[in-house]
């Protein structure tokens, strides 16, 4: 039934900003495309906290960053000179590809004061043949993304298909990936048609198979078995997956299938020849001093410069 449960870790993005890491982890660095999780938040910070929490611009290649908020709100600035301010309900979905920077900036006060920034990150790997695309960057309304309700149950699709619903939301592989509520007693399925699968626990606590799991817990299925999850209380699980793209190497914020051209993103940062964006070019973040070579799919590596 479960392959894996993967247990949320804390890591650091800035000098005043913790997160849950989920994705990648030692013994299951990916589940379909997905190669990389972030849960942050509820923050809750003074208004002298606050400077510390952004993220300055940082660069990415060879992945899209999809990010998704249950509150608050963040500024995204990138390369390309969008400027996007992105709220609960929305999607944020970034394609790296060739070599992109961005940042991210939490400029509203009341929301962090008030507790009311909670977020999810996650990068989706490319493929192959999609690794040195052209940079871009979409925001979904809320909108464009469809919602589905039944007895107890809440969910929106935020990218791919799953359950009949489907999205415009530009993926570059097959995937799923699912905003999903429950309410107590509330039983719910996993979308078929897709080899690999996890659910996350962001809220609450559910059963499968007769063995409890609680938030921050990220269940990785069986490929080919059909669970029940019952919510033992009001829950909030994100559904994620798709094919698998095969291995991926990760260094930092840079994921690629070959190891070398890691290496060239290096040498690109260094060299500034991956530009900063340029509403947001005060300040970046350097590159790691970590001079070890790019781990297959997730190893040991500098911490990634998430959120996005």
């Amino acid at each position: 039934m479960l392959d894996l449960v993967i247990d949320a870790r804390q890591a650091s993005i800035s000098s005043g900003f913790d997160v849950r890491r989920i994705l990648p982890f030692r013994q299951r660095r990916m589940v379909g495309p997905f190669v990389f999780m972030d849960h942050a938040g509820p923050v809750n910070l003074q208004p002298e906290q606050m400077t510390n929490m952004d993220v300055l611009p940082h660069p990415h290649i060879g992945l899209s960053t999809v990010s998704y908020l249950f509150g608050g709100q963040v500024t995204h600035r990138d390369s390309l000179g969008v400027q996007q301010i992105i709220r609960p309900g929305e999607v944020n979905w970034m394609t790296a590809g060739s070599g992109i920077a961005h940042s991210e900036r939490f400029e509203d006060p009341a929301t962090l004061a008030g507790g009311q920034l909670e977020m999810i990150q996650t990068w989706v790997a490319l493929p192959e043949a999609d690794e040195e695309t052209a940079p871009a960057f979409t925001n979904y309304q809320p909108h464009e993304l469809p919602v589905f309700t039944d007895t107890g149950v809440w969910m929106r699709l935020i990218a791919g298909d799953a359950f009949g619903l489907r999205n415009d939301v530009r993926t570059h592989s097959p995937l799923f990936y699912l905003h999903v509520v429950l309410q107590p007693g509330a039983r719910f399925g996993m979308p078929q048609g897709h080899k690999e699968r996890g659910a996350y626990v962001a809220k609450g606590s559910v059963e499968v198979a007769g063995h409890v799991y609680t938030a921050g817990q990220l269940l990785v299925f069986t490929p080919g078995v059909d669970p029940i999850i019952l919510a033992r209380e009001a829950s909030t699980l994100m559904l994620l997956g798709g094919e698998p793209l095969g291995e991926r190497f990760i260094w930092w914020n840079f994921v690629s299938s070959r190891r070398e051209r890691i290496d060239q993103a290096k040498a690109d940062w260094e060299a500034g020849r991956i530009l900063l964006p340029p509403n947001d070019n005060a300040e970046f973040v350097p590159l790691p001093q970590d001079k070890s070579r790019p781990a297959g799919s997730g190893g040991a590596q500098p911490q990634p410069q998430a959120l996005s």
